[in-house]
């Protein structure tokens, strides 16, 4: 069964800009939302890891995911972060977030308690089943210790709401598998910023990135000029980007990602507890990458 993707190119994994209390900031983040579509974004994901999900609690996860969705009001998708290790209360957000009118969700494989590749499935089944939204599977196996197999991938594929899954365990010859299994009926997207052409090659749709938040039109066109046919353009820009990218994840995502872009003038704060501001080295690592692409002085 061929599955339309929920888009192509490039969705922005969005930070949650914070007020010096930890509060968030709906006024620039409502700049920052505004920056983003004008600059190219083809997507917006709220409230995944980047958006520091892990430490909003229930009602201020939901409430940024209404916000986004009502503040967007249609100008590109919006993929709301509702996974849980808790199957119950990733029903329960998903369910919360398709009422609100979400595009799609993105659910991340369980984390800590873990679970089987049988367990995988029956928790992806019950959460498709309660909603009526395309769902993204998610698989991140440096953040949850458990690794979504590409069998497990071919078995969710036939379900007709599992749009398609965002890969990030880095291992191509893993999304090579997943692509020859799954074919047409599960889209694959990039969840590394450093691995965007890689997947594009292997059939992939785009990439859910970090980079997009300090440079979307280049995270945009990156994948834009595959899609038109221009491979070698896509690719210089994939290495271009590089020293900014590797620079975005030298220290735990999102703390040198907001960090930059306060250096960039935006008043996102800082992470929520128990992240903790970057050293001097990771800093000046940002300045000089930031400065290098021209987005600081």
């Amino acid at each position: 069964m061929k599955k339309d993707p929920i888009f192509t190119g490039a969705a922005v994994a969005i930070i949650t800009p914070m007020h010096e209390d930890g509060s968030v900031n709906y006024d620039e983040f409502a700049r920052f939302v505004d920056w983003q579509i004008d600059n190219g974004t083809d997507a917006i994901v709220i409230c995944g890891t980047t958006g520091e999900s892990s430490t909003l609690d229930v009602d201020e996860h939901l409430e940024c995911i209404k916000w986004c969705i009502e503040y967007v009001n249609g100008r590109v998708p919006v993929i709301a972060g509702t996974g849980s290790n808790s199957t119950a209360s990733a029903i329960e957000m998903s369910k919360e977030a398709c009422e609100y009118g979400a595009d799609a969700l993105l659910l991340v494989t369980p984390y800590y308690n873990k679970t089987s590749q049988a367990g995988l499935i029956a928790h992806y089944t019950a959460i498709h089943d309660a909603t009526d939204k395309p769902i993204v599977l998610y698989n991140v196996p440096s953040r949850t210790g458990l690794n979504l197999l590409p069998e497990t991938a071919l078995e969710l594929s036939k379900l007709p709401r599992i749009n398609g899954i965002k890969e990030a365990s880095g291992n191509l010859d893993q999304v090579a598998k997943v692509h020859e299994l799954c074919g047409d009926a599960l889209n694959i997207w990039s969840g590394n910023d450093d691995q965007i052409v890689p997947i594009l090659s292997l059939g992939g749709k785009g990439v859910v990135s970090v980079l997009s938040n300090v440079a979307p039109r280049q995270t945009h066109d990156l994948c834009q000029k595959w899609f038109d046919g221009d491979a070698a353009g896509s690719r210089q820009l994939q290495l271009e980007y590089l020293d900014l990218i590797h620079a975005l994840f030298a220290d735990v995502n999102p703390i040198p990602v907001k960090a930059a872009m306060n250096l960039m003038g935006m008043q996102v704060g800082e992470c929520r507890l128990p992240l903790c501001p970057p050293d001097e080295k990771t800093l000046q690592r940002l300045a000089e990458a930031l400065h290098a692409h021209g987005l600081i002085q």
